[in-house]
């Protein structure tokens, strides 16, 4: 089975690389959207690959999920894709510039229809998330995002892995522990250490049973 592993930084998969059989490759793509569907994209593309792992951290704007805990984002969202008409938010649908159900979305959303069978994977809670370029991090637009599309996660890129995922028909999960509570931003309370090992022992567990 060919494997591909993709995330944003390097610290977020240390230990799963440090161990990583040969069929597994690794791609780091940097930060943000744009890096992870240019260079995801590529690589699926130029490989054919049996399954493809996203792991990386989140923020959780659901206060039931603990810090540190690993979750399945089975559905995502590109949540500042559309235009703003004084305190009101069109999405990229209300604008009629894509159909909700215009591939890759379904419903204006980014779905998982088949995650691949894993025994570990299928422990894992499972959650809504939102894709964004900056973090949330103030009060007003927290919960304006929450209003809009009530998401449990947030990252600034399992949408664009997704997205490239399903545009090549590539099987695939979107891993992600637990780092932060979305709130203003405060560095003293996050749990990165913590989310950083319990994804790194869920994804070698996972690489495992794949």
């Amino acid at each position: 089975m060919r494997i591909l592993v993709v995330a944003a930084t390097a610290p977020e998969i240390a230990t799963l690389v440090a161990a990583a059989p040969a069929h597994v490759d690794v791609l780091i793509t940097g930060v943000g959207m744009v890096a992870t569907a240019a260079r995801a994209a590529r690589a699926m593309t130029e490989t054919r690959y049996d399954v493809a792992f996203n792991f990386g951290v989140c923020g959780a704007f659901d206060r039931a999920l603990p810090l540190g805990r690993v979750c399945h984002v089975v559905s995502d969202v590109f949540s500042e894709l559309g235009a703003q008409d004084d305190e009101r938010f069109l999405s990229i649908e209300e604008m009629k510039l894509l159909g909700s159900d215009e591939a890759p979305f379904t419903g204006g959303r980014l779905l998982n229809p088949a995650p691949p069978l894993n025994a570990t994977l299928q422990r894992l809670p499972q959650v809504r998330g939102i894709t964004v370029n900056t973090v949330h991090g103030h009060e007003s637009s927290i919960a304006a995002v929450s209003a809009r599309l009530q998401p449990q996660v947030e990252s600034m890129e399992g949408a664009a892995f997704m997205y490239a995922a399903l545009i090549t028909g590539t099987p695939f999960a979107q891993v992600r522990a637990v780092s932060n509570v979305v709130e203003r931003r405060n560095r003293a309370a996050w749990r990165l250490d913590d989310a950083i090992r319990n994804l790194g022992e869920t994804a070698t567990r996972m690489l495992r049973d794949a």
